[in-house]
């Protein structure tokens, strides 16, 4: 009897085990952690709801939010068409503020006019011995001071009543919110190209372009509340002639009480 209970026992066990295993099938394995064997990380991004959807096999070197060109772009549906091309009379203008260079060679880059302040006092005046006369002053608030201590220096070969110089750090500068330089170059109906040599003291400058035609107004601007900072103001425009290019170099925001200004060494015309 014992040997009979013994056979039963043996057979209820490799029943058990007989429901309990069994060959997994292939893809269901799974690896470390719970992730099926082979299974890759979604590249999706979240959604508007959270969650993330799968946006296929990821691409190496792509940053986030990039994607993988198309193999075949769908062409547009129609060419952009072309502007048309501004006829050489038409009223333009663009304003680029650039660091100054250390030097400048006013006799190569005025090579139409130019005009250079301060070189003997407050109202002195050196131009172009044969300039064209474009550039014209018209003034401006606040009282101008002569200076010779800016950090560029300029030089030219053709000048009147200075004829040469081999460098001058002079110019003017007027003082206070407001104040400035008024100026205007003469339009002539092909593209010229301006450049404004100024600078600021503990101040914030800002140069105003325009055209006497009408359009909108192109503005730069000059800032460091704690010492001076010199700039090249490029101004490239075209005019018909009898019209103007009006530029304004006034004081916009002072930082001291003692003088913040701003200051005009040379224009060119080119």
């Amino acid at each position: 009897m014992q040997g009979v209970a013994v056979l039963v026992c043996l057979v209820l066990v490799v029943s058990f085990l007989a429901t309990r295993s069994g060959p997994e099938p292939d893809g269901d394995r799974a690896g470390a952690g719970g992730v099926p064997a082979g299974a890759a990380r979604s590249t999706g991004l979240p959604g508007a709801d959270g969650r993330t959807g799968d946006a296929g096999p990821a691409t190496p070197g792509l940053r986030p939010r990039q994607r993988p060109p198309s193999p075949e772009p769908t062409p547009p549906t129609s060419e952009p068409a072309a502007p048309p091309p501004a006829k050489p009379d038409s009223p333009a203008l663009s304003v680029v503020r650039g660091e100054m260079p250390a030097a400048v060679d006013l006799t190569a880059v005025g090579a139409r006019d130019w005009v250079h302040w301060g070189d003997r006092g407050d109202g002195s005046t050196v131009r172009k011995r044969s300039g064209s006369r474009e550039i014209i002053d018209r003034g401006g608030a606040g009282r101008r001071v002569g200076w010779d201590g800016n950090q560029e220096y300029v030089r030219w070969s053709d000048g009147t009543p200075d004829r040469a110089t081999d460098g001058s750090s002079n110019g003017v500068y007027t003082c206070g919110a407001g104040n400035g330089f008024s100026l205007a170059v003469a339009g002539s109906g092909e593209p010229r190209t301006v450049q404004l040599y100024g600078g600021i003291w503990m101040a914030r400058g800002r140069l105003e372009a325009r055209l006497s035609t009408g359009g909108p107004v192109s503005t730069a601007r000059l800032e460091d509340p704690y010492t001076s900072q010199s700039a090249q103001f490029t101004i490239r425009f075209t005019l018909p002639k009898g019209a103007r290019l009006l530029l304004n170099w006034t004081v916009e925001k002072v930082f001291t009480t003692h003088c913040g200004n701003v200051g005009l060494q040379a224009v060119t015309v080119r």
